[in-house]
């Protein structure tokens, strides 16, 4: 679960809802609303925070990590972790490496249309 929480974080961040400087919600807070154990929030806040993510200051809550370039990382992360995906569902399939490439290709053209 603290995963899924991290996860819903970083795609806050990378789609630009919460840009650096943005405070979270409270431990607390977001453990009552997502009806989740405190211990499971904080997880994923430390967890965060390891990772550069956010910042915690004493006192005051946490915050979207101030750094150059912090949206654009986590985009490239999440591209990462799906192409990842892509990958594990082809060999699953049984597709090759070239077929996968094959099938990225026409979905980019494709993409490529619609623009």
């Amino acid at each position: 679960m603290y995963l899924q929480i991290m996860e819903q974080i970083r795609h806050r961040i990378a789609i630009g809802d919460w840009v650096a400087g943005h405070e979270l919600p409270s431990i607390r807070v977001l453990a009552a609303e997502l009806q989740v154990s405190v211990i499971t929030i904080k997880r994923s806040y430390l967890e965060l925070e390891r990772d550069g993510v956010i910042v915690t200051r004493q006192g005051k809550g946490s915050f979207v990590a101030e750094g150059a370039g912090l949206s654009n990382r986590l985009q490239h992360e999440e591209l990462d972790a799906h192409l990842s995906a892509a990958a594990e569902i082809g060999h699953v399939l049984g597709l090759t490496g070239a077929e996968l490439e094959k099938r990225l290709h026409r979905a980019v053209q494709k993409g490529d249309r619609k623009s």
